[in-house]
């Protein structure tokens, strides 16, 4: 869907499906996130900032989403004030989330970041490949089975 170094021209809503955004360090792929139905999906600074994405998004199952060009999205805001206030709260609400998810997120377990992950989005383990979860949670697969096996 979005390949790294590509210009960023779409903000997605997800109607039906999952999806993962991920990066590749060391010639590896380290999964940063998941979006999940009713959210919305880009890579956010490039869409924002009109730059190359340093990231890749990848459709884990069939879905259904609905997307917008950044010069259309800008078009709306600039002609509909209610669209500009419904984008900013958007925004405040990823970056507040993001904010208070990561400062906790730091200090956490292996155990506590797979709990938290499984709060958030509790039918992860049937919708993604384990190996996801384990570079989400920046662990091996191994260690994510033995959390897995201590539920």
């Amino acid at each position: 869907m979005l390949k790294e170094f590509k210009h960023v021209r779409k903000l997605y809503y997800i109607e039906k499906g999952i999806f993962r955004t991920y990066y590749i360090h060391n010639e590896k792929e380290i999964t940063s996130w998941f979006y999940t139905e009713n959210q919305f999906l880009t890579s956010w600074s490039g869409f924002y900032n009109q730059e190359t994405s340093h990231e890749y998004i990848e459709a884990l199952e069939e879905a259904t989403i609905y997307s917008i060009e950044y010069s259309a999205y800008q078009k709306l805001i600039n002609s509909y004030p209610s669209f500009e206030r419904f984008t900013r709260l958007l925004a405040e609400e990823q970056l507040a989330f993001i904010d208070s998810f990561f400062k906790g997120y730091l200090f956490m377990t292996a155990s506590e970041k797979y709990k938290l992950l499984l709060s958030i989005i509790p039918d992860i383990e049937l919708r993604v490949k384990l190996g996801y979860i384990a570079s989400f949670l920046g662990i091996s697969q191994e260690t994510l089975s033995r959390i897995r096996s201590i539920k």
